[in-house]
């Protein structure tokens, strides 16, 4: 076929091949560098892993100018960060040689290094169709100088919905531009993106038309569901470098977790990951780090990955489509592959049209090892994982002891769900496990509320150390039985009291003003069996020992002593200033029992029939 110098690539490049082990030119560089380096459009078909980057990376490199800052001169546009990181990889030692810079632009990291590499000048930008107009909308990259425009697996573009976003950044360039464009397919959408922003392009097909299956061995095995897992990690050990394509993000981790429970060493890449972490993923894997990788749909295309000596359909594919493109994966350059399908009964039928769809016939048969070929296999232990981590990031959610480092109860995932001394789950309140059983003060657990048992001490000695019981604002006393009590109620000017002790059925009436007492009547309404007790206490803004002038009682109105007395003069009846008279009764009917006339706070008022 040549050499590279024989297609017009001058001698810097053809020594940074020449070092990589690269000496003759590939079919579909042959047939589309000419064309290319005579500023022609070229539409091309090849199928992945032919060569297609240096193919259009080249004539690039020759005819691209310096750009001035923000303001590239050579644009290609991907589908994935992947194939990004890939070109970017092929191109960036070549363009160091002829001082030229090149740099990606994709979504999944920080905006600022992007920023400032293009402020600092890229001649060549790598860049996903996203990210791009986002930073052209910021006004970060003006593509008004852009002389050359690839488009890499514009069929995958296609698929995944890119072509309006293709279309508005090729709008944004310049009219008279070099349009290039690789494909695996050229009709359909391609084909309207051919027509419209290309003019009289070179027309080129490499290689078959469509994806070639027919140098890998197809397998289609029928199992079970359980029986997955356990299956593909002995794949692994026999066949060696594996890649494994589930349908879901959350496939790919559950998948991912039990090989490394396994005892194998595997990756996991989706869409769901961080650039970062989908870096190291494939650089683990093409660098031999791991034996197996855990992927979607999006490692299926683009991605020229050496020596992969399987690949497992651990759920089925979407179309005949991305069987071969998945498939593809494996017997590149020449090599041997195997593909396996994991088949479970219901999904019999739908393998069935899709071995008519790619053109494979192959029966349904139970999982054989034998039937395989043989692969030196060299195996890769999983990297030691941190104490807690397996749970997805989470500190504590995935620790040997359920959730605690202490080996408290799991909570419902609170933070204080399980106490480091063992206490209950206590359903994630700060108190619901105790190092004591579940309370502070040793009793139950009530739920997780904080105060839902008291210190226990006896009640005398609490009302002779503090003089009663505090609640809120409010002191009293009370230190009789059911059958005896002692209610305490005084008038103090300057310290003095004055106490009235009543037994049985009698109802007290206190008030207590206090002009500088120290201590103050409550003010409630009490009812305890047949005594009722009435406190009011003068203490305004709630202080200890400052007066108020209205009484702290709340419950029906009660009429004042000094406004609502009346005089004997008049006839009218003066105003009882002794005891509260009783609640009113009913109209007519039986008195009902004391309880109806206490409710709750927020309960409806209760109604009283007229008995017949």
């Amino acid at each position: 076929m040549g050499s590279f110098q024989d297609l017009g690539i001058s001698d810097a490049l053809a020594e940074v091949l020449s070092s990589q082990g690269i000496n003759e030119p590939f079919e579909v560089q042959v047939e589309s560098i000419p064309p290319s380096m005579e500023g022609k459009d070229v539409s091309c078909r090849a199928p992945t892993g032919s060569g297609k980057t240096l193919a259009f990376g080249l004539p690039m490199l020759e005819k691209v100018s310096f750009a001035e800052p923000n303001r590239p001169r050579a644009l290609i546009l991907t589908p994935t960060r992947e194939l990004a990181e890939q070109i970017y990889g092929v191109l960036k030692p070549l363009a160091r040689v002829i001082d030229r810079t090149v740099g990606t632009i994709y979504g999944g990291v920080s905006y600022k290094n992007q920023y400032r590499a293009l402020e600092r000048g890229l001649d060549i930008v790598v860049a996903c169709p996203g990210r791009l107009l986002d930073l052209m909308e910021r006004g970060a990259v003006v593509l008004k100088d852009v002389e050359v425009v690839i488009i890499d697996e514009a069929d995958r573009m296609a698929d995944m919905g890119f072509m309006e976003p293709v279309c508005d950044i090729l709008d944004r360039c310049l009219p008279d531009r070099q349009t290039v464009l690789f494909s695996a397919t050229l009709d359909d959408e391609v084909g309207d993106l051919i027509k419209r922003y290309q003019r009289e392009p070179v027309r080129l097909e490499v290689g078959a038309e469509e994806v070639s299956i027919t140098d890998m061995e197809h397998h289609f095995w029928l199992m079970p569901h359980a029986k997955k897992s356990p299956i593909s990690a002995e794949l692994i050990r026999n066949c060696g470098r594996t890649i494994i394509f589930c349908r879901t993000r959350l496939g790919v981790e559950r998948v991912n977790d039990e090989l490394l429970d396994d005892g194998l060493g595997v990756r996991g890449l989706h869409g769901g990951l961080s650039q970062r972490q989908r870096d190291r993923a494939m650089q683990a894997f093409k660098h031999g780090e791991c034996m197996a990788l855990v992927a979607t749909d999006v490692a299926a295309r683009g991605l020229d990955v050496e020596g992969v000596n399987c690949v497992i359909h651990y759920d089925p594919p979407e179309n005949g489509k991305a069987y071969k493109h998945r498939s593809g994966r494996t017997a590149r350059g020449g090599a041997s592959g195997v593909v396996v399908s994991l088949v479970q009964r219901p999904q019999k039928k739908m393998y069935h049209r899709l071995q008519k769809n790619v053109g494979v016939n192959v029966d349904f048969t139970p999982p054989d090892f034998g039937s395989l070929p043989t692969f030196e296999v060299e195996y890769i232990p999983p990297e030691p994982r941190s104490r807690g981590r397996r749970d997805g990031g989470r500190r504590d959610g995935g620790r040997r002891d359920g959730g605690r480092r202490d080996g408290g109860g799991g909570g419902y995932g609170r933070r204080d769900g399980g106490r480091r001394d063992g206490g209950g789950g206590g359903y994630g309140r700060r108190d619901g496990g105790r190092r004591d059983g579940g309370r502070r003060d040793g009793g139950g657990g009530n739920y997780g509320r904080r105060d839902g048992g008291r210190p226990d001490y006896n009640r005398n000695e609490r009302n002779q150390r503090d003089g009663g019981y505090r609640r809120g604002d409010d002191r009293g006393n009370d230190g009789g039985s059911q059958n005896d009590r002692r209610d305490n109620s005084g008038e103090r000017e300057g310290g003095n009291r004055r106490n009235d002790n009543q037994r049985g059925n009698d109802r007290n009436d206190n008030r207590g003003g206090r002009q500088g007492g120290r201590d103050g009547g409550g003010g409630g309404y009490n009812q305890r069996g047949n005594d009722r007790r009435e406190n009011r206490g003068g203490r305004d803004g709630g202080r200890r020992g400052e007066p108020r002038e209205d009484s702290g009682y709340h419950g029906r109105s009660a009429p004042s002593r000094e406004n609502n007395s009346r005089s004997e003069d008049s006839g009218e009846k003066k105003e009882h200033t002794g005891k509260r008279a009783p609640p009113p009764r009913p109209r007519s009917g039986p008195r009902p029992s004391r309880a109806n006339f206490s409710r709750r706070r927020g309960s409806p008022p209760r109604s009283f029939k007229r008995k017949k």
